[in-house]
């Protein structure tokens, strides 16, 4: 299990919104690759990086920060999400080497879209499932959906996805901790690795997930994304790795 820190970008700026809400930003850094700079230097394997504004219009808008990044680190590993509903948008990360695209508004409304990217990139897509409740969000979380997320899992099963993404979009942002209990029912139905996200708020939570998931062999939680958590300094990043060495 590794942990993934993440990098928002808002007008080219490195911030942290709660729950979703653009109008909740607060910046952290005015450089996103002197950020990812950081993070990769103190022990990162990958990066979750998000266009945010791409995700409110539909279509990527930070990507030349993005693909500098993946310029500068071409050697690490990068998923990258955002405003990616459309084959054009994946293909601009994917063929620059971004490491994997996550997906999550298209899976809803066009899931042929989403399985065939899936079988033309196999590996390399990231299926996100942004839940609130038992329902699945969509447009950049302002958008509800009537589809729940074991139900959006059974239809993308025999797909060749790289991962999911988990993230209750209610503790997104505010520290108080990941719906671990309805992560790891959806993880314990998902043929595909799993991360968390959304809420890590201190240490003894990610510990809790590495314990859950030591104890149980038929899930498989690949890591646990930290935003919020780290930028505020409620750990280091060193710190939270060396929990999941245990």
């Amino acid at each position: 299990m590794i942990i993934i820190p993440a990098i928002d970008i808002k007008d080219g700026k490195c911030v942290r919104l709660k729950r979703g809400k653009m109008n909740s930003a607060t910046v952290f850094s005015d450089e996103p690759i002197l950020m990812a700079k950081k993070w990769f230097s103190q022990g990162a394997k990958c990066l979750h990086i998000i266009d945010l504004d791409g995700a409110k219009t539909g279509s990527p808008v930070n990507e030349k920060i993005i693909l500098q990044i993946s310029k500068d680190f071409f050697d690490k590993q990068i998923q990258v999400g955002g405003g990616i509903r459309q084959e054009e948008s994946a293909g601009l990360y994917l063929k620059a080497g971004i490491s994997r695209v996550i997906l999550g508004t298209k899976a809803i409304t066009q899931p042929e879209l989403v399985k065939n990217l899936s079988y033309s990139y196999p590996g390399r897509i990231i299926l996100a499932i942004d839940f609130y409740k038992e329902k699945i969000k969509t447009e950049g979380w302002l958008k509800d959906s009537h589809i729940s997320p074991e139900v959006l899992l059974r239809n993308f099963s025999k797909c060749p996805l790289n991962a999911i993404i988990l993230t209750d979009t209610s503790r997104d942002g505010m520290l108080k901790g990941p719906n671990i209990k309805k992560s790891f029912a959806i993880a314990s139905k998902s043929p595909f690795p799993v991360i968390i996200s959304g809420g890590i708020a201190n240490l003894d939570q990610i510990a809790e997930i590495v314990e859950i998931n030591t104890k149980n062999s038929n899930i498989d939680i690949l890591g646990v994304i930290c935003g919020r958590s780290l930028y505020e300094k409620n750990f280091t990043l060193e710190e939270a790795i060396k929990i999941t060495q245990v």
